[in-house]
């Protein structure tokens, strides 16, 4: 009599350490087993090889992939148009890379086995829609803004030690009159004169300076479009928060926030959910240093604007706490977190799934 032979086709997952020019795979059966591992170019071409590679050992359940958000980010969103789930890999275990050593291959198998364990599960941003536009803007708003600031250092700095004369006329301006005054000199063409190079000098961080200012302006105004076309109108709506913090906590979240399963899980991506440190007989928890800056920052500037306007439920709140025993940066931590679950709530409000009746 003859037995049937159960012929399902093996599962496969993968693990691919990024890199800038080559991406690294590594494919494991479902037991665990290395089945092997290839180097493929980042390219599009490279995309759809590695996937054919994968595919060669059946079917593919799941790829880790390391930076997600950087040298990973085109083969991500590759992978999910191909309907291929993808998980978020951190950087393999330092212990672990001492006992085995370190190679891009084995990076790799550790990023597949990572998955296969279930020891990371994160899905990564989507970076394919606005709030992907909003961040590539807010990159260059930030850089425009540090290049300002400097000019803007490097003009005082020059006045300092100017010439007397020009320093008395010049130091008494505002930042926005000197560097209009300044980029309207004519220095003159004999650059060997102190006063004239002081002259051509100062003209030069002006101009830029005032560049850089109508530059910052523009990318304001595309920031705040973009931020009104895609947040939450509740979101907009909350005391202290305008499209500049709106667009910080959108970046945070990313195009799908609905990856976000939990408050607990932005207000740790916020770096706004205190760590447990305790030991023993001591039990308190510590500042965690971690998670997304700018979006923590965020939530510290809706703090202050409500702290500095007399928002009546937030300065209740923070006399209650202090009434309790909190000190006031401890009760601004407590209100952060407090901020983290009420925009979670906002942020995905569209996306979760209506409450059963």
């Amino acid at each position: 009599m003859a037995v049937a032979v159960d012929t399902v086709a093996p599962t496969v997952i993968g693990g691919v350490d990024t890199h800038k020019d080559v991406h690294v795979a590594a494919a494991l059966d479902h037991l665990g087993r290395l089945l092997g591992t290839a180097e493929f170019p980042t390219t599009a071409v490279g995309y759809r090889a590695l996937l054919a590679w994968l595919a060669g050992f059946g079917e593919v359940e799941r790829i880790g992939v390391e930076g997600t958000g950087a040298w990973g980010a085109g083969l991500s969103r590759f992978l999910r148009a191909s309907g291929i789930v993808v998980i978020e890999v951190d950087r393999p275990n330092r212990q672990r890379r001492r006992r085995r050593g370190k190679s891009d291959a084995t990076d790799a198998e550790s990023a597949g086995r990572a998955v296969l364990a279930g020891d990371v599960s994160g899905i990564p941003k989507a970076q394919d829609g606005l709030v992907e536009s909003i961040r590539m803007l807010r990159v260059a708003q930030r850089s425009a803004e540090r290049a300002r600031t400097q000019a803007a250092n490097q003009l005082h700095s020059l006045l300092d030690t100017a010439p007397a004369s020009l320093r008395e006329q010049l130091r008494i301006l505002s930042l926005r009159d000197l560097a209009d005054r300044a980029s309207r000199f004519r220095p003159g063409a004999n650059l060997r004169d102190p006063a004239i190079a002081f002259k051509a000098a100062l003209r030069s961080l002006a101009r830029r300076w005032l560049t850089l200012s109508d530059e910052i302006k523009m990318l304001e105004r595309q920031l705040a479009q973009l931020v009104r076309a895609v947040a939450p109108p509740p979101l907009l709506a909350e005391f202290g928060v305008g499209p500049d913090v709106a667009g910080a906590l959108l970046v945070a979240a990313g195009d799908n926030p609905e990856r976000l399963h939990s408050e607990a899980s932005f207000a740790a991506l916020c770096g706004a959910s205190p760590l447990d440190a305790s030991s023993g007989r001591q039990h308190r928890h510590r500042l965690n240093r971690g998670g997304n800056r700018e979006a923590n920052a965020a939530l510290w500037r809706i703090v202050m604007v409500r702290l500095r306007w007399n928002h009546p439920e937030t300065r209740a709140y923070v006399d209650r706490r202090v009434a309790a025993g909190k000190t006031r940066r401890e009760t601004i931590r407590c209100l952060k977190r407090y901020l983290a679950r009420r925009i979670w709530r906002l942020l995905t409000q569209a996306t979760r799934p209506a409450a059963a009746p």
